[in-house]
């Protein structure tokens, strides 16, 4: 019998959000690179919500973007509706949402992997990893098929011996039906990686046709859309949008709910994963939130081509019949057919404490992984960490250094350093909470914080390049002649002021001072700004943040460079921290299990406190100058 044999650069195990991510990296990179899926037809696939971004997860997209990643170009040809979330609050938290036809971004998607050069997909299941010498030769497949690699990156989701389960009914398949893949978690445990076991869930999809719309709040997207991609031009996406639904649960759901708890897996213990804190099922949020008499329901269009419709807040893993009268208890939903029953599903991913920041295995050289497989949850937060595994699994190839983001370049930098060093035992979100540096971490500035980045790795084009470095120029230009420019208190200037229900001027002041009011902006006073420029809307965006909040985003670059200080203190790898005299017993054990790149990361430790970190900067230093003394002999 023959076996195959082939031998590539790079091979993806997953063709999720995650996995496209990190093989059209490597094969934009001029990386021969194999991505494994368990089905064609699951590539980029959206098993859960339709949509793409959303608070915090917008800035993912906008990230991924700017350094070169696909997810924003393909959300902006194929939604249905946008909307900007959080406009009523500052500019840090505003994020970008889009409902997609979920079929046509899986189509697009699946495209573009196809007619990338230096990219082969195969449909095939990955059974065993081929590690010598604690680093990685290739994967093996269920064929027997040898496929040998310098480097493997793993995203393989949420199919790791997954198992989808509603009431008593349990079914071995991945998500919407698929075949799990049920001997990875094997090999991989052979070769020592600690795996969790979590579960995330979906609601059920019903048929438009049977829904009472007279009865839900209509939803309505940005009558401007702005779109996700810095290549994209806003002129070319203002289409017709899709309307979503709003209504509510409501006693009669609640007690419907209640009653039936028994007969859910996640509360009669059959569930052994856990489950998403800030993602939670229906159930869930009854007996957590039990003061609250209703819940939003979002009704939301899976697409121009199906009447599928997604039920967004009430996922569940209750028995079809519950299901039935869950649903039907809700207004507008009376007579709800549905189309697809809710479910929840378990599935094996790993601890990413395991990991270095630049998402290799710190015990397995030229094995990277990504996406829910390291922990996380949702399509954005997949997609980032893929684009990074498959970066640094080319970097290295190339014999370059990884390419690592800190917390205060981007959110993609907090979510990667939150996975690899603190302890989580339950899917991560990511939230704009998790940022401290959020104010100068904004989705309108991804590119400017990150294009040189994907420039520098390859994937931004130089044109790309040159309009960023422009752009940047420009608004600093702008900033200057704003800031110089005086307004006197004339006639016009004072009749501007008070149609928009702001105080005359009593004496001259800048244009920068004007804009820094709440209730004006750079663009309102366009008309009495005589010497004004023409300028591109992205680089006049820029001006008015920056001078509004001038204050607040000086005070956090300050602690952004205290920050900084910490984390360019790097800290020895391999370490043994038991040399090291006064350190408290469980901050020994945590340090030489995750063994931190830095200072700054060693003091996110949980079970590393302040005084642990004095004590370890007093060592490093003392070993600095003996070091220095020795050399000096």
């Amino acid at each position: 019998m023959n076996v195959i044999e082939e031998q590539y650069d790079v091979v993806v195990v997953g063709a999720g959000h995650a996995g496209c991510e990190a093989a059209l990296a490597c094969a934009r990179l001029g990386l021969e690179t194999i991505i494994f899926t368990v089905s064609v037809e699951s590539i980029a696939m959206m098993p859960c919500n339709p949509n793409i971004g959303g608070s915090s997860k917008g800035h993912l997209v906008k990230e991924v973007d700017a350094l070169g990643g696909e997810m924003g170009i393909n959300i902006d040809h194929t939604f249905i509706q946008s909307k900007m979330l959080n406009k009523s609050k500052g500019p840090a938290v505003h994020s970008l949402r889009a409902q997609a036809d979920k079929n046509e971004y899986s189509k697009r998607m699946r495209q573009t992997l196809e007619n990338t050069e230096h990219l082969t997909i195969r449909q095939a299941e990955v059974t065993d990893l081929i590690v010598e010498k604690s680093s990685i030769q290739g994967v093996k497949t269920l064929s027997g098929a040898t496929y040998y690699a310098k480097a493997v990156v793993l995203c393989t989701g949420t199919y790791l011996k997954s198992r989808c389960l509603y009431g008593e009914v349990i079914e071995h398949t991945g998500p919407n039906g698929l075949r799990s893949a049920n001997y990875l978690s094997d090999s991989l445990k052979k070769n020592g990686v600690e795996m969790y076991r979590f579960k995330t869930g979906t609601p059920a999809r019903i048929d438009k046709n049977s829904i009472d719309f007279s009865k839900m709040e209509e939803q309505f997207g940005d009558e401007r859309i702005v779109p996700f991609s810095f290549t994209t031009n806003p002129d070319d996406i203002q289409i017709d949008q899709e309307s979503c639904w709003l209504t509510y649960t409501n006693e009669q759901t609640h007690s419907i709910i209640r009653e039936n708890l028994d007969r859910s897996p996640m509360f009669s213990g059959v569930i052994e994963g856990t489950g998403p804190r800030y993602c939670p099922s229906i159930e869930d949020k009854v007996v957590r939130f039990a003061d609250k008499n209703r819940h939003q329901v979002f009704i939301e269009p899976e697409g121009n081509g199906t009447n599928e419709m997604y039920i967004g807040g009430m996922s569940s893993s209750l028995p079809e019949d519950v299901q039935y009268d869950m649903y039907h208890s809700v207004p507008g939903l009376e007579h709800a057919k549905i189309v697809r029953n809710a479910y929840a599903i378990e599935y094996d991913c790993i601890n990413p404490n395991q990991l270095l920041p630049s998402l290799e295995f710190k015990n397995i050289h030229g094995l990277f992984s990504g996406g829910q497989f390291n922990g996380s949850s949702g399509y954005e937060e997949a997609a980032c960490q893929g684009l990074i595994a498959g970066i640094n699994a080319s970097r290295m190839i190339q014999k370059k250094d990884p390419i690592i983001l800190d917390r205060s370049q981007a959110y993609i930098g907090v979510l990667i350093d939150d996975l690899v060093t603190k302890e989580s035992h339950e899917p991560y979100r990511m939230m704009t909470s998790r940022a401290e540096y959020r104010l100068i971490l904004r989705q309108d500035n991804a590119d400017l914080r990150l294009s040189k980045i994907g420039y520098e790795v390859g994937l931004i084009s130089k044109e790309r390049y040159d309009w960023v470095c422009y752009k940047e120029k420009e608004i600093a230009k702008e900033i200057e002649r704003v800031t110089s420019v005086t307004v006197g208190a004339k006639k016009e200037v004072q009749a501007l002021l008070e149609s928009l229900n702001s105080t005359p001027l009593k004496t001259a002041t800048s244009l920068a001072e004007l804009i820094r009011r709440p209730e004006l902006n750079y663009d309102v006073l366009k008309s009495i700004d005589v010497n004004r420029p023409e300028l591109h809307p992205e680089i006049t965006e820029q001006v008015n943040i920056l001078i509004k909040y001038d204050g607040y985003i000086s005070r956090q670059m300050k602690q952004v460079k205290d920050f900084k200080k910490l984390e360019n203190k790097k800290l020895p790898q391999n370490f043994d921290y038991n040399t090291i005299p006064s350190l408290r017993i469980e901050a020994i054990q945590k340090l030489n299990q995750l063994q931190p790149i830095s200072i700054g990361q060693a003091s996110r430790i949980s079970g590393v406190s302040p005084a642990d970190i004095s004590v370890i900067l007093v060592y490093m230093e003392q070993a600095y100058r003996n070091n220095k003394d020795n050399k000096g002999e």
